[in-house]
């Protein structure tokens, strides 16, 4: 019989199921990994096997980060290019992460889905899209991680096939063939990528963007990808140089290149979406294509301001992403949502976004981004146990109580207290469970400080 744990007098629940239903004095029942039971008031069934106290939380599901590049929390704040726009950025940094290898993976994959789970995220994807020399085990490396730390994974098998040498950006170190990334994309399916419900982990492939690959392989990986079963990535329309960049290479706007490409359907989902006309918006909606908002790495790179508040209004899967900690500086998914609706009221008003709407779209528009909405994104019977709690009592939410929901976005919320994933506690009391993550910092600092002379 699976092991009863018991979540009890929560103050709010905000479940953020179909009927946006806000439970007060509440508990939640997980038996398995899955909710087994919600409620308010008293519990009154089996006695649990294991007792969590929930007063004065507030409970929202796990948050879903849809997009991230892990290893790049090895670079952030990384001098000479804190100024740089995306290109220029891209170009200084690529010389230096030709030299990242399986130890820099492995400890920057820790460090970064620790963070994670500090700010209440319980799954995320990662885009590794650089096999230095050809070393294909880096993948291997990223799955080994999170799995000791025990986030709910969805890594995607990037590729680069064109250096600069071949009208690119990156060096040819990083690069590697078209047959030897489509024997990859297959290998780390077949090895990795697990279909069933409630899988802890599953595999996208991703070419880095639409002018790192050829577009044979641009349709042989979408090709490849829907014989396979598995979800499709990439970045797109992330500045303006990325569309004049498109427009001189191809003759097409982004959204136009990958419409011919076949990369515009709903198993696809791409990272930004800044520049973007009415009509492509549109397009992208008549497909159901699926966006990750980064909002900070678009501020930190002045790429720009995502449409959202005209996206919420079609048919287009809208959630978040941290992006690279080397374009935000940090992992912290909870502070994401507050960047966006702040950003969103900077362009379009202060009616733009609401609190609600972004916890919704960290939440369940993840859920459906990673085509998995029957599985995580609400505090549902039946839906697996990724909860987060926040303890009101924290010293940023004095005097902000009048609605304990909106708090968790209007005010300053540094991290969570509390993180179970698949019925899993993996931070209580707002520290990792597991202490022994925290002996990676030195490594990671370590490592670190041999690309700063390189």
């Amino acid at each position: 019989m699976d092991k009863l744990k018991l979540i009890e007098n929560v103050d709010t629940i905000f479940t953020a199921d179909s009927q946006g239903r806000e439970l007060a004095n509440a508990y939640v029942l997980v038996s398995g990994g899955v909710i087994a039971e919600i409620g308010e008031g008293p519990y009154t069934g089996r006695v649990p096997d294991e007792i969590y106290d929930g007063r004065d939380m507030v409970m929202i599901p796990g948050l879903i980060n849809t997009h991230h590049h892990l290893y790049q929390t090895l670079f952030r704040n990384f001098k000479g290019v804190n100024s740089a726009k995306l290109f220029d950025w891209l170009t200084a940094l690529y010389d230096r992460w030709a030299k990242v290898g399986e130890e820099a993976i492995y400890t920057s994959t820790v460090i970064g889905t620790a963070e994670l789970l500090l700010s209440g995220a319980t799954t995320t994807s990662d885009h590794l899209y650089l096999f230095p020399g050809g070393n294909n085990q880096l993948f291997d490396a990223e799955i080994e991680a999170a799995r000791q730390v025990g986030i709910r994974f969805h890594p995607t098998r990037g590729s680069m096939s064109l250096s600069r040498e071949d009208g690119g950006l990156p060096p040819k170190e990083v690069v590697q063939t078209e047959d030897e990334i489509l024997a990859e994309y297959e290998r780390v399916i077949d090895e990795y990528h697990e279909g069933g419900k409630f899988s802890m982990l599953r595999v996208a492939l991703s070419p880095c963007s639409p002018f790192s690959v050829s577009d044979e392989l641009m349709k042989e990986t979408a090709e490849l990808g829907r014989r396979k079963g598995v979800r499709l990535h990439t970045h797109l329309g992330e500045t303006e140089d990325e569309n004049q960049f498109c427009l001189e290479q191809f003759g097409l706007r982004p959204v136009d290149y990958m419409e011919e490409l076949g990369w515009i359907g709903g198993d696809v989902w791409f990272a930004h979406l800044v520049h973007l006309s009415d009509d492509e918006i549109d397009r992208l909606s008549d497909a159901h294509v699926g966006m990750s908002h980064c909002p900070s790495s678009n501020m930190r790179l002045g790429s720009g301001i995502a449409p959202v508040t005209r996206m919420k209004e079609t048919e287009i899967d809208i959630s978040f992403g941290v992006d690279g900690s080397a374009s935000n500086d940090g992992s912290n998914m909870i502070k994401e949502l507050r960047q966006g609706l702040l950003l969103q009221r900077v362009k379009y008003g202060p009616e733009a976004l609401t609190p609600r709407e972004v916890l919704q779209f960290g939440t369940t528009g993840g859920a459906r981004v990673l085509g998995r909405e029957e599985e995580i994104g609400s505090i549902e019977p039946g839906k697996a146990a990724d909860l987060v709690m926040v303890d009101l009592n924290r010293l940023e939410y004095a005097g902000g109580l009048s609605d304990p929901v909106s708090a968790l976005i209007m005010c300053d919320t540094k991290g969570v207290d509390f993180t179970m994933v698949d019925g899993e506690v993996l931070v209580k009391g707002g520290r990792l469970v597991d202490e022994g993550l925290l002996d990676f910092i030195p490594k990671q600092n370590a490592i670190a400080q041999r690309f700063y002379s390189e």
